[in-house]
């Protein structure tokens, strides 16, 4: 099904960028470079020269957003929270205009439950900091020390940081730039973010009323899908939870992993179980966004998939002030936010996305034809996005690719309010 929506659309660009695609289709043509056996262009990496990196991440390890209903805890001892000397680095919140950090709902809605220990549900952990430092070290191997892409230090002209509204999420943040710059800045870091009711960094169901409306019935019932059903009753047993209590296996994979990473002691069911829990998490999820449905996964991720698309435009677009253009772009998200990115993308491996995961888009200039290319890294190993022809795509195939799910805020909000629009409708 999506394999056809691609075959029929085209990128459209829109106001001054029309002409971008005359000149991204000229170029190609002109492109002078030998070729494979099998007809495919080989591109001369060597004169490649890289433009713009956009990373989108996953918070660190933390503690669970709700324990399971057992007798038996796990006890989350505030120790797990100290800070690693080494992730230290100043930074200041603000919203996205500049203007003073928004209020927290999640915050308060995760200081509200308390798990046995002391520890509150969804804190940022000591081996969460550890992993984000690793990640922005890892960073900083590929694109200071490598290549001189980034400088040493950070240098607010050459980063743009944005996370959504959750401590966890800002405090990885803070873990991932330590590592990447070695706590050395020229410039204040400033992480922007945005109110809760507006928020694209994840799939907004308290805002787009046409995306809760669509899913709240397959929430409601996914867990009553052949298979998963009977693989849950069957996990539940095992751990002693009432088949009544509302457990799904989104839950219990949350617990799980947390346990895991943290390597606390863990119900022995959920570790005979591990992989199936994984798999039936994965199920489930993609029950409630259905891939074939292209407007719930364009209401999900649509308008970030269109800050993203941007941000190319941008640095392709000769008319753009220096100014407006960084190196680096760094986007802190969530598992909810990263499964139908890669689901749009094609290259979603049936993988629940772990702790730190980055998802990474290089934007490259070929130094003879001017030709841009995209090259995009999951979890640090290349993947080739549905639409490309290898994992170096020609930008014009890229945005092809893209447009089927991308959104602009207009359209987005016509669409959003589509479910609402017709319930009102049918009161009058």
């Amino acid at each position: 099904m999506i394999t056809r929506v691609f075959s029929m659309r085209v990128w459209t660009p829109v106001g001054v960028l029309t002409s971008l695609a005359y000149c991204l289709h000229q170029r190609r043509v002109t492109l002078a470079e030998l070729r494979g056996a099998d007809g495919q262009r080989l591109v001369d990496r060597s004169l490649l020269e890289l433009k713009m990196v956009q990373v989108v991440f996953r918070h660190g390890a933390r503690s669970p957003l709700k324990p399971l209903p057992q007798e038996e805890q796990v006890e989350w001892n505030p120790q797990l929270l100290e800070v690693p000397p080494q992730t230290q680095i100043d930074y200041t919140v603000t919203n996205l205009a500049g203007g003073p950090k928004p209020y927290s709902p999640y915050d308060s809605l995760y200081h509200g439950t308390t798990l046995k220990g002391g520890m509150f549900a969804g804190q940022l952990t000591k081996v969460g900091m550890q992993q984000m430092f690793a990640l922005g070290e890892r960073l900083r191997k590929n694109y200071v020390e490598k290549i001189p892409f980034l400088s040493p230090t950070f240098n607010p002209q050459e980063v743009f940081v944005r996370s959504t509204n959750i401590y966890r999420n800002l405090e990885s943040t803070r873990c991932l730039l330590a590592g990447l710059f070695q706590c050395q800045k020229e410039g204040p870091i400033i992480i922007h973010t945005d109110e809760a009711s507006s928020e694209v960094l994840y799939p907004n169901y308290q805002n787009c009323w046409s995306l809760r409306q669509k899913t709240r019935g397959r929430k409601r019932t996914a867990y009553l899908q052949p298979g998963i059903s009977e693989d849950l009753k069957k996990v539940k047993e095992g751990m002693g939870i009432d088949n009544a209590d509302h457990v799904d296996f989104l839950m219990l994979l949350d617990n799980m992993v947390a346990e895991q990473v943290h390597r606390l002691p863990s119900c022995p069911t959920l570790k005979r179980f591990a992989w199936l829990i994984e798999q039936r998490a994965v199920d489930t999820a993609l029950y409630v966004l259905q891939r074939e449905d292209r407007e719930s996964l364009q209401m999900a991720v649509g308008p970030f998939l269109h800050i993203l698309e941007s941000n190319l435009l941008k640095a392709v677009d000769p008319a753009t002030p220096p100014s407006k253009i960084r190196k680096l772009y760094l986007y802190a998200a969530h598992d909810v936010t990263l499964m139908p990115l890669l689901l749009t993308l094609g290259i979603f491996d049936h993988k629940w996305p772990p702790f730190a995961v980055d998802l990474t888009m290089e934007l490259y200039q070929h130094q003879e034809s001017k030709e841009w290319f995209v090259q995009l890294y999951y979890h640090g190993e290349e993947q080739v996005p549905r639409g490309c022809p290898d994992g170096l795509c020609p930008l014009d195939k890229f945005l092809n690719a893209m447009s089927v799910y991308t959104l602009s805020p207009e359209k987005y909000h016509t669409l959003c309010s589509q479910a609402q629009a017709v319930e009102l409708g049918d009161e009058e």
